[in-house]
C-alpha cells in the first residue's frame, strides 16, 4: 500500500466493540455505569460547590480536594458519555481525531490526578509535621500554581504521545476491542510498529507513578512518625483526616496498576474481563472520592450539611 493510501486510510473513524463478547447484554451493563456517572457528578459538583460557597473551607487542604473533584469530572465524561452511546444507541462510531482527543483527556489528567494526589500529600505533611509554617509555605497563590504546575506536567507529557500516534498510518480493522480509546489497543491497529509508543508509555508511567508514589510513601511515613508523638485527641485527628487521602490514593494507584498490567499481559484471561477492569476503573474511583471525602473528612460533611439546610431550609442533625 502506498503511503498516500495510508495517510488518507488513516482519516477514517473507528469503530468501538463496547465489552467483546457481552454485545447481547450491553444493555444491563450500563445500568451501573449510567448511575455510577450520575453520583460522580452530583458528588463532585457538589464537593465543588461546598468549597466554593464555605468562606471557612478557602484553605489549601479543601483546594486540593476541589481541584481533584473537577478531574474526576473531566476524565469520567470523557469516557462515559460514549461508553453509554455504544451500550444504548449503538453508535459504535468515533471520528478518528475524536478518538484521539478521548484518548488525551484521559490519560492527561490520570497524570494529573496523581500530581494533585502529591500535592494533597505534601499538604497533610506540611499541616502535621510544621503546623505553625502551614499558612506561610502554602499560601493561595501557590496552592494555584501546584494546581497549575500539575496540569502542565500531564499536558507535557502526553503531547509527543498523541503527535507520534496521530502520525501513524492506520491501515488495519478500524474496530477497537474495547468500550473507548484504550491506548494500546487502538496502537495494535497501526501499520506500523508499537514499539515505540508502547515503551514511551510505560516509561513515563512507571517515572510518574514511581517517583509520585516514593515522595507520597515518605510524606505519610513522616506524618506517621509524628503523629505517634502527639495526644490522643489530636492523633486521632490527624489519622482520620488522612485516611481519606491514603484510600483514596490506594484506590487511584492500585486500580490504575491492575488496568494497565492486564491490558500489557493477557494472563489467559478473556477480553471482557480486562475491558471491564479498565471500564470500571475509569468510572468507580470517580464516584467513590466525593463519597470519601464526606465520610472522612467532618469538616467537609460539617459544611454539606449547613449548605443543605441553607438550601432547602431544614434543620439536619450530622451523625458525629
Amino acid at each position: 500500500m502506498s503511503a498516500p493510501n495510508l495517510s488518507n486510510n488513516s482519516s477514517l473513524p473507528f469503530l468501538l466493540v463496547g465489552i467483546p463478547g457481552l454485545e447481547t447484554l450491553h444493555v444491563w451493563i450500563s445500568i451501573p455505569f449510567c448511575l455510577t456517572y450520575i453520583m460522580t457528578l452530583l458528588g463532585n459538583c457538589t464537593v465543588i460547590l461546598t468549597v466554593r460557597l464555605d468562606a471557612s473551607l478557602h484553605e489549601p487542604m479543601y483546594y486540593f480536594m476541589s481541584m481533584l473533584a473537577a478531574i474526576d469530572l473531566v476524565f469520567s465524561t470523557a469516557v462515559v458519555p460514549k461508553m453509554l452511546g455504544v451500550f444504548w444507541l449503538g453508535a459504535r462510531e468515533i471520528a478518528f481525531e475524536g478518538c484521539f482527543i478521548q484518548m488525551f483527556f484521559i490519560h492527561t489528567f490520570t497524570a494529573v490526578e496523581s500530581g494533585v494526589l502529591l500535592a494533597m500529600s505534601f499538604d497533610r505533611y506540611i499541616a502535621i509535621c510544621h503546623p505553625l509554617r502551614y499558612s506561610t509555605i502554602l499560601t493561595s497563590s501557590r496552592t494555584t500554581k501546584i494546581g497549575l504546575l500539575a496540569l502542565a506536567r500531564g499536558i507535557a507529557v502526553m503531547i509527543p504521545l498523541m503527535c507520534h500516534l496521530t502520525s501513524l498510518p492506520y491501515c488495519k480493522n478500524r474496530v477497537i476491542p474495547h468500550s473507548y480509546c484504550e491506548h494500546m489497543a487502538v496502537v495494535e491497529l497501526a501499520c506500523a510498529s508499537p514499539t515505540i509508543s508502547n515503551l514511551y508509555s510505560i516509561t513515563v508511567a512507571t517515572l510518574l507513578v514511581g517517583s509520585d508514589s516514593i515522595f507520597i510513601t515518605f510524606s505519610y511515613s513522616m506524618i506517621l512518625r509524628s503523629v505517634l508523638r502527639l495526644s490522643k485527641e489530636a492523633r486521632l485527628k490527624a489519622l482520620s483526616t488522612c485516611s481519606s487521602h491514603i484510600t483514596i490514593i490506594l484506590l487511584f494507584y492500585i486500580g490504575g496498576l491492575l488496568s494497565m498490567y492486564l491490558q500489557l499481559f493477557s494472563l489467559d484471561l478473556d477480553p471482557h474481563i480486562r475491558v471491564l477492569v479498565a471500564d470500571f476503573y475509569l468510572t468507580v474511583p470517580p464516584m467513590l472520592n466525593p463519597l470519601i471525602y464526606g465520610v472522612k473528612t467532618k469538616q467537609i460533611r460539617e459544611q454539606l450539611v449547613k449548605l443543605i439546610e441553607r438550601l432547602v431550609g431544614l434543620r439536619i442533625s450530622p451523625a458525629d
